[in-house]
């Protein structure tokens, strides 16, 4: 399997899935400029990451590539054992993708929706309120767990690579106590800390 990437961004999701299946896969990284270049849009039309190969197969989309990855090793139980458990394994899946990986989308290219300076402010400083709300509610379920369903699952790498950005970018996170427990255990993992390092990040 080949991982295409950047730093940081959210093919390291997938990577640390691997990294915890013990899947064996190799990382391609990618700048801005190759990312649009016509030999990767021949495999991601949108000019994004992540992108996997496997054999013929490629596939585009952090979900998608998660979901495939559960198909392929159901043994490392990241997806919930039961059709409750595993709605919930998507439930906060697709609440991180689709409600707070999509407002963070507002703050790194608010420059696509404005050339405006002070519009483009305005939509981060707005973007960045919403933000707190929606990592509050994240802490609030994780009180008293140690995972976002109580068990290790596809939604907690998410989950640490949002966190990731929320410092960078520093989104306010004052009292969110979960959430810190949260990221200060994942990043003690072994599975965390080896796709971190092999993308120069640790």
């Amino acid at each position: 399997m080949k991982l295409y990437y950047i730093p940081g961004a959210c093919p390291l999701v997938a990577q640390i899935c691997m990294e915890w299946m013990n899947q064996p896969y190799e990382l391609q990284l990618l700048d801005r400029a190759e990312m649009k270049s016509p030999e990767y849009l021949a495999l991601n039309p949108v000019g994004s990451v992540p992108t996997l190969v496997d054999g013929d197969l490629v596939i585009t989309q952090c979900g998608a590539i998660a979901e495939y990855l559960n198909e392929l090793h159901p043994e490392a139980g990241l997806h919930g054992q039961t059709p409750v458990e595993r709605m919930e394994v998507r439930r906060w899946f697709n609440f991180l993708n689709a409600d707070t990986h999509r407002t963070f989308a507002m703050i790194f290219g608010a420059q696509n929706y404005s050339e405006d300076p002070d519009i483009q402010q305005l939509l981060i400083d707005k973007s960045s309120e919403r933000l707190t709300f929606l990592f509050s509610i994240v802490n609030k379920q994780l009180e008293g767990k140690d995972y976002l369903t109580g068990k290790r699952s596809i939604a907690d790498p998410y989950l640490f690579v949002l966190l990731l950005w929320a410092k960078m970018k520093q989104i306010n996170l004052d009292g969110l106590d979960n959430l810190k427990r949260f990221s200060e255990t994942l990043g003690a993992d072994a599975g965390v800390q080896a796709a971190l390092k092999k993308q120069g990040l640790a």
